[in-house]
């Protein structure tokens, strides 16, 4: 049986994400952290994991943002995925998440605390639906949306990935 995106965004009660496309945590542990065990980046108090459905539509990108963080990200349905990488030291790399590795495709991977990353579905017509996984657990307040302008500073020679996942 094939399910489309809609059907997704139904089943799993998906609602709308700041950085584009649709989610819904479906774990946040009990146990939390205290921020003295925690490195400096951190402000407070984290869980100790959280997990989330993400879903982009075929046309739909996630837009460059990061965390402080490491994010593990599993495939689970749709077209591949690829997760566009800007490190710090003005690198990008792209990672392939789908179900044929053969084609170099992964059913996961581990996007780096720190980096700016956004995601393209690889079909147009398709959708992805992944899963993503954050240790110490995700909280907003570590959350960042890339501004076009300062990643054009730092990454001048990405500008055609930057145009296209920044506002």
């Amino acid at each position: 049986m094939t399910h489309n995106a809609s059907y997704w965004i139904d089943q799993l009660a998906l609602r709308k994400h700041p950085e584009g496309g649709y989610f819904r945590e479906t774990y946040r542990a009990k146990e939390s952290l205290a921020a003295s065990a925690l490195p400096r980046r951190f402000s407070g108090d984290r869980r100790l994991s959280t997990a989330i459905y993400f879903l982009l539509q075929g046309q739909d990108v996630s837009r460059f943002h990061r965390i402080k963080s490491d994010e593990l990200w599993h495939y689970y349905a749709g077209s591949a995925l690829t997760l566009h990488v800007l490190d710090p030291a003005g690198g990008y790399t792209t990672i392939r998440l789908g179900p044929n590795p053969e084609q170099g495709e992964l059913f996961q991977a581990c996007l780096q605390a720190g980096n700016w990353f956004g995601a393209t579905v690889d079909d147009p017509h398709s959708y992805a639906l992944v899963g993503c996984t954050v240790a110490p657990g995700f909280d907003f307040a570590d959350f960042e949306l890339a501004d076009r302008r300062q990643l054009l500073i730092s990454h001048p020679q990405h500008a055609a990935i930057i145009r296209r996942l920044t506002p």
